[in-house]
């Protein structure tokens, strides 16, 4: 009986101009660390008042087995052990915008707090981003449209953390590369007369190119220069940097890697990011 002949590979199947980009993507393979166990000291491993920040693109809480499963997204979430989180796809798509998550379980595990920024009576976020924190409290939250064919959005929240004040930008950008760059554009022009503060961005940006030729580029001026890309996407086999955390000032972050657990792998079609982040240098820098 003669041998079926080997399938070819998902990589394979990509057009080659694809195959050639993500070449550049190889080493980035390699980088990818282990998940910190579960039940870490929140004030960071060895109690130097670091942060963890996470981003979760959870796939309206619907597993690569294609089974709706909100709690086994809560156990991911725990997992992460973050101290500010955000999600995307938090929210139903279409009708009413509720949420999808057991936000009150989740506080009782976790210690995260929803920030209440929905339009929607029930819903977590804005066009799906939603934001939970432990231990600190919004001093001022906006919604963000942004432009392009799809209802996208971005939240801006500025937090004061015992740490002290940082701003979070997420997001969940569109799936056409001119529109990823319009709405990079805009976040920045959103951004253009805050007040000085310590900020990350984080979210499912869409884009895995690197370099000039990625529709991020824009962001660089304020958020560059980017770390190494870390590929979470699909989560069985992730080889796509669709998930971003960006700092400004770049120093902010002194640490990020994939969140590759068994049930992250299952939980949603993306696997999250975390960061270890440290204010106290960025603060005293800037006094």
């Amino acid at each position: 009986m003669s041998k079926r002949p080997p399938r070819p590979s998902p990589r394979a199947r990509l057009p080659e101009g694809v195959r050639g980009a993500l070449h550049v993507l190889e080493g980035a393979l390699s980088r990818r660390h282990p998940a910190p166990p579960p039940g870490r000291d929140h004030a960071g491993a060895a109690g130097d008042a670091s942060l963890v920040v996470a981003s979760y693109n959870i796939h309206r809480c619907i597993g690569v087995d294609r089974r709706f499963d909100p709690g086994r997204v809560a156990a991911v979430i725990e997992e992460l052990g973050a101290d500010i989180l955000a999600l995307q796809e938090a929210d139903r798509r279409f009708g009413q915008r509720v949420g999808l998550l057991d936000l009150g379980a989740i506080e009782r595990r976790t210690g995260l707090m929803h920030v209440p920024i929905s339009q929607t009576p029930g819903g977590h976020g804005w066009r799906g981003n939603a934001l939970l924190v432990r231990g600190g409290a919004s001093t001022l939250s906006r919604r963000v449209t942004l432009p392009g064919a799809e209802p996208r959005g971005a939240l801006i929240v500025e937090l004061m953390l015992p740490q002290g004040p940082l701003r979070v930008v997420t997001a969940h950008l569109g799936l056409l590369r001119r529109h990823r760059a319009l709405q990079a554009a805009h976040i920045l022009a959103e951004l253009q007369d805050a007040a000085p503060m310590p900020m990350i961005l984080m979210g499912d940006l869409n884009e895995w190119r690197p370099g000039a030729a990625s529709s991020l580029a824009p962001l660089a001026r304020l958020f560059g220069p980017f770390g190494p890309p870390l590929p979470s996407f699909p989560s069985r086999r992730p080889f796509l940097a669709l998930d971003r955390i960006l700092a400004h000032p770049h120093g902010l972050i002194t640490a990020a890697h994939v969140h590759d657990s068994p049930l992250a792998r299952q939980a949603s079609d993306h696997l999250p990011l975390t960061a270890r982040i440290m204010l106290a240098p960025v603060l005293s820098e800037a006094a």
